[in-house]
C-alpha cells in the first residue's frame, strides 16, 4: 500500500478545489514531525514565530520519497529547502490568522475527520494507522496536519469563499464566451513554470526573464521533459511536483491558461505568458472529454448556531440537540428556525434553502445533505459557518440542459473567482507580517 493510494484532497469552493475533510500526505509533515531541540536552528522568522530546521527536514524527508517513487529527478538541496520553507511560511501565517480568530478544531471533529479519510480509502482507524506506519509516517504527526488542514480551510472559508458572489449578467458571459469549454475538453492536466519577477522588475531584469523563458521553451519543444526543467528552473509553487498541477475542469482552469488549455494539442508547450509575478510556461500532459450529466439536487433547510464569545461550541451543539428533539416532539421545524437560527437570510423562510445544487454548499454541509433521506434531519454539526442541524425535504434530478449548463458555469465561476481571491489573500497575509528568511547553504542534507 503506497501513500499515493491513501492520498486524498480536501474540496472546498474554493479552488481551492478544495475538496471535503480530505489530507494531501505530500503535505503530512508539519512541526509535530520533529522534536524541537534547544538547538535546533532557526531558518526563518515568522512574525512572533519561528520555523527550525528540523521542520524544514521533515518536510523535505516526506517529499523526497514520493519524488523517487515517482522515478523523478530530486531538485538540489538548495532549491528543494527553499520550496518547502515556503510552503512551511504559508502553513505558519495561516495557522497564526486563525489563532487571532479564535478558530480551532475540537478533538470530536478531528476524530470525525480521521475516521472519514479512512472510510473512504476502504479502511478503520486502526487500517488507516498501520498504512501510515509502513509509509514510515507516524499517526500523530498525520492527525495533527488533518487538524492544519481542516483548519485552514475553515480559515479560508471565512475570510475569502463566503464573500465569493456570482451575478446572473456573469453566468451569461461565461456561456456566451467559454460555453464550450464545458462541453468539449471536460478536463485537462497541467503543467506550469514561472519564472518570477520581483516587484518592481527593471526593464533588463523583464528582458533577462523572458529570455530564459523562450529559452525553455524551445528546448521542451526539443524533446526536454519539462518536470525536470520545472523542478530546476521554476519558482512556481508546484516546482518540486515538476510543475504538475494537476487536473482541472476546463470551466476551472486559471485564468492565466485559459488560451493554452483550450488550443494546445496534448503535450504542447505554450509560448511564455507575462503576468505581474513574471513569464509563465504553460503544457497540456493530458485531456480528457465528456458532455455535461445531469444534476440531482437537494430541497433542504437548515438551522445555524454560530459560536461566539458567550455561546461555546459545547453550547451551540447542545442548543440544535434540543432543537431537533422539539422537533421529533412535534414543533414546527419552520417557526423555531425563524426563531433560533443565526442564518439571517433563510430564518425569514423558515430556514428554507431552496433546491441546492452540488458544490453549492461548503463540503461539510453538503456531505450530510447527501447521507440523509428524504423528510430525516441530521445530527448537529460543524461547518464553517457555525452548527448546523439540516432538514431534508426532497429531491429531483435536472435534466433541462440549459439549466444544467447555468449551474455547472455558476459553479465554475465560484471556485475561479475564489481561488484567484485566495491567491490574493495569501500573498497579502506574506506582504503584511514580518519574514526573515535565515536558510543558507550550509545545511547538509
Amino acid at each position: 500500500m503506497t501513500i499515493d493510494w491513501i492520498r486524498t484532497k480536501l474540496v472546498c469552493p474554493a479552488t481551492l478545489r478544495v475538496v471535503a475533510a480530505c489530507v494531501s500526505l505530500l503535505a503530512a509533515a508539519t512541526s509535530s514531525l520533529a522534536q524541537i531541540e534547544p538547538l535546533d536552528s532557526i531558518v526563518a522568522v515568522v512574525n512572533n514565530d519561528v520555523i527550525v530546521k528540523s521542520e524544514l527536514d521533515g518536510e523535505i524527508a516526506l517529499m523526497r520519497p514520493q519524488l523517487e517513487a515517482a522515478g523523478a529527478a530530486i531538485p538540489d538541496q538548495a532549491t528543494l529547502q527553499q520550496q518547502m520553507l515556503d510552503r512551511l511560511i504559508a502553513k505558519r501565517l495561516q495557522m497564526q490568522r486563525a489563532e487571532a480568530l479564535g478558530l480551532e478544531i475540537d478533538e470530536a471533529e478531528l476524530t470525525q475527520a480521521m475516521t472519514n479519510i479512512a472510510n473512504r480509502n476502504g479502511l478503520s482507524l486502526e487500517g488507516l494507522q498501520e498504512a501510515l506506519a509502513a509509509n514510515g509516517i507516524a499517526f500523530s504527526d498525520f492527525r495533527e496536519d488533518t487538524r492544519m488542514q481542516i483548519l485552514t480551510s475553515r480559515l479560508q472559508q471565512q475570510e475569502v469563499v463566503q464573500n465569493i458572489r456570482v451575478t446572473d449578467p456573469e453566468i451569461d458571459r461565461f456561456l456566451e464566451q467559454e460555453s464550450d469549454t464545458l462541453i468539449n475538453r471536460s478536463e485537462v492536466r497541467l503543467q506550469h513554470i514561472l519564472i518570477a519577477l520581483p516587484d518592481p522588475a527593471t526593464p533588463q531584469q523583464v528582458e533577462q526573464a523572458q529570455e530564459e523563458a523562450r529559452s525553455l521553451a524551445a528546448r521542451l519543444r526539443k524533446g526536454a521533459d519539462f518536470a525536470q526543467l520545472a523542478r530546476t528552473y521554476s519558482d512556481g509553487g508546484r516546482a518540486a511536483e515538476g510543475g504538475d498541477l494537476g487536473w482541472f475542469p476546463m470551466a476551472e482552469v486559471p485564468s492565466l491558461a485559459v488560451e493554452a488549455a483550450n488550443n494546445l494539442a496534448k503535450g504542447e508547450v505554450s509560448d511564455p505568458i507575462r503576468s505581474p509575478s513574471g513569464f509563465h510556461l504553460i503544457r497540456v500532459s493530458d485531456i480528457r472529454g465528456d458532455e455535461p450529466e445531469p444534476l440531482t439536487q437537494i430541497h433542504a433547510r437548515h438551522i445555524l448556531i454560530r459560536p461566539n464569545e458567550v455561546v461555546s461550541d459545547e453550547d451551540a451543539k447542545r442548543r440544535l440537540q434540543r432543537l431537533k428533539l422539539r422537533i421529533q416532539g412535534g414543533d414546527d421545524f419552520a417557526t423555531l428556525a425563524r426563531s433560533h437560527s443565526d442564518d439571517t437570510g433563510s430564518a425569514l423562510n423558515g430556514g428554507d434553502l431552496g433546491w441546492v445544487s452540488p458544490g453549492e454548499t461548503v463540503p461539510q454541509f453538503e456531505e450530510v445533505m447527501q447521507r440523509l433521506g428524504d423528510n430525516e434531519i441530521s445530527e448537529p454539526f460543524r461547518s464553517p459557518f457555525g452548527w448546523h442541524i439540516v432538514q431534508v425535504l426532497e429531491r429531483r434530478r435536472q435534466d433541462t440542459r440549459d439549466e444544467v449548463m447555468r449551474l455547472r458555469a455558476k459553479d465554475v465561476i465560484r471556485q475561479r473567482k475564489a481561488e484567484e481571491a485566495t491567491e490574493l489573500w495569501l500573498q497579502q497575509l506574506r506582504d503584511e507580517a514580518y519574514v526573515e528568511l535565515r536558510l543558507n547553504d550550509d545545511f547538509s542534507e
